[in-house]
């Protein structure tokens, strides 16, 4: 283990401006069997990457203090805040539908809770910050192009409105990674609302611990959930509120083209956030069996089966608390996986119809969207490009129709689409232009595209991180496209990015 770096006598910790200051400690709380005490391992020279200085705001941080040498020291694990008590957190999970029993965070130390201004709590965690009791013989570091593409990507859902862990701060380590070649280390300081998982559930479950599972949910619901305190049956309540919060998260997932790439039970959050940014990408092309994960050889997590796997996840999750549940709530229970079906299409064909610019619901609306949806997977079309394209067009046909026509391999292609949405667009009183902005509103103009990704990840790796900072520029306004028109372009052929990787 690299020595701890010494810093000079006047690094003290006085006075609510430094950094990481007043961590509580909500998680640790719970029964010493649900984690694992553990200090980070010390970076040997710390500098930073990149510093969201808008959520160090938000959470009523000082960014000047963060970007000081003692809070790159901090957010780089060599420094631990006094009074912290970090920890590993315990799970198990499915992998690709295989269970295993012990998981945890290989990778990824949660320094405590910060309370915000606005009186809320959130997880800091340090991710990549060395080896822990869950690490399964791995280094617990990670390397700077997943720190970077998580940091990117999460704070881009963000803006784009989805439930979301965020993305506080990137720390180069100054050491190095062995991967399939040696990388540069960093840590990423991930802030969420929650981590608790569908895996940890099943990490008391498959080990029959009733009273862990109890605690569990206890902590779940008081934390997050305060209006179920109470409930009847608090692990019903914990599961109604589970399967509400994944409908709603994967509806916005397939209207923005996200593909998660590892949704396993250990990457399904119970409070409904997107978490643990691995292989994950943005469709280019539309189509429905997309699939970017170097990992997932089935298809399994494709793009269009999230929502079947997110059902699956939660089947799991019932699963784990039938212990808790007497017979009548099992039947209940079956009922609220159920529930995620009708669900998940309500809000999926919710976000569909706003970006299709209809207001009212319609009986024929999903299988307007459906069509375009198979136009699109036909005539090899940029998901993102036709939606904006479509945000521009007026209710009677115009020279602006072959904007939309040219996204396609044969334009003449969707030319019947077109009449049946305009059609439609009849029984709608909003004038075009009133359309038009709504429309816009809920169809990006800028998303993280994979090969800006990419070449992001590249430049800064020679060292240049200009890239970066224009493309989180970016990605704050997703919705104009101001002075960012080539972000918004899809990749060239010698451009596309086939594959992801989750940097393990």
């Amino acid at each position: 283990m690299a020595a701890r770096p010494a810093f000079p006598s006047s690094f003290l910790w006085i006075g609510s401006s430094m950094p990481l200051h007043a961590l509580e400690h909500d998680y640790a709380s719970l029964p010493q069997r649900c984690y694992a005490h553990v200090r980070p391992t010390p970076a040997p020279a710390p500098s930073l990457l990149a510093l969201n200085t808008a959520l160090a705001a938000e959470l009523g941080l000082a960014p000047d203090d963060l970007a000081s040498p003692l809070g790159l020291a901090t957010l780089a694990g060599s420094v631990v805040p006094p009074g912290a008590k970090p920890l590993a957190m315990a799970y198990a999970g499915h992998q690709f539908g295989h269970f295993v029993p012990q998981l945890g965070d290989g990778r990824a130390i949660l320094l405590g809770e910060l309370r915000a201004p606005d009186g809320s709590l959130r997880d800091v965690q340090l991710k990549g910050a060395g080896r822990t009791p869950f690490s399964r013989g791995g280094d617990g570091r990670n390397w700077l192009g997943p720190v970077l593409r998580e940091y990117v990507i999460s704070e881009a859902m963000h803006a784009l409105g989805v439930p979301t862990t965020r993305a506080l701060a990137a720390v180069a380590t100054g050491d190095t990674v062995l991967r399939e070649r040696p990388r540069p280390g960093a840590v990423l300081t991930r802030v969420a609302q929650s981590h608790v998982r569908v895996g940890t559930f099943e990490y008391f479950a498959c080990r029959d611990d009733v009273d862990a599972l109890r605690a569990l949910v206890d902590y779940v619901l008081a934390r997050h959930f305060p209006d179920d305190v109470g409930a009847a049956s608090p692990a019903l309540a914990l599961l109604a509120r589970a399967v509400s919060g994944q409908a709603e998260l994967v509806a916005r997932w397939l209207s923005l083209g996200f593909v998660h790439g590892v949704m396993n039970t250990d990457n399904c959050s119970v409070v409904g956030d997107t978490i643990d940014y691995g292989p994950c990408a943005f469709l280019d092309a539309y189509h429905p069996e997309k699939v970017f994960s170097s990992i997932d050889r089935g298809g399994r997590y494709a793009f269009g089966n999230q929502p079947h796997i997110a059902q699956w996840n939660l089947m799991v999750l019932a699963q784990c608390l039938v212990p808790l549940l007497n017979e009548h709530e099992l039947t209940l229970a079956e009922a609220a996986v159920n529930a995620f079906a009708p669900r998940f299409d309500a809000a999926y064909s919710g976000r569909m119809r706003a970006k299709l610019g209809l207001e009212a619901d319609e009986a024929t609306d999903a299988a307007l969207a459906d069509d375009l949806l198979a136009r699109m997977a036909d005539g090899e079309a940029d998901f993102h490009l036709v939606f904006r394209a479509l945000s521009e067009l007026d209710a009677t046909p115009s020279v602006a129709d072959d904007a939309l026509r040219d996204l396609f391999r044969t334009p003449a292609a969707i030319d019947p689409w077109l009449d049946r949405w305009r059609e439609r667009l009849r029984s709608e009183a909003r004038t075009d232009s009133a359309r038009q902005r709504a429309m816009r509103a809920v169809n990006p103009a800028i998303i993280p595209r994979n090969h800006n990704i990419e070449a992001m990840i590249d430049a800064a790796l020679r060292g240049d991180l200009a890239p970066l900072h224009r493309l989180m520029q970016a990605l704050r306004t997703p919705f104009e496209l101001g002075n960012y028109a080539d972000l918004a372009q899809p990749p060239a052929p010698h451009q596309v990015v086939t594959q992801t990787f989750c940097g393990t």
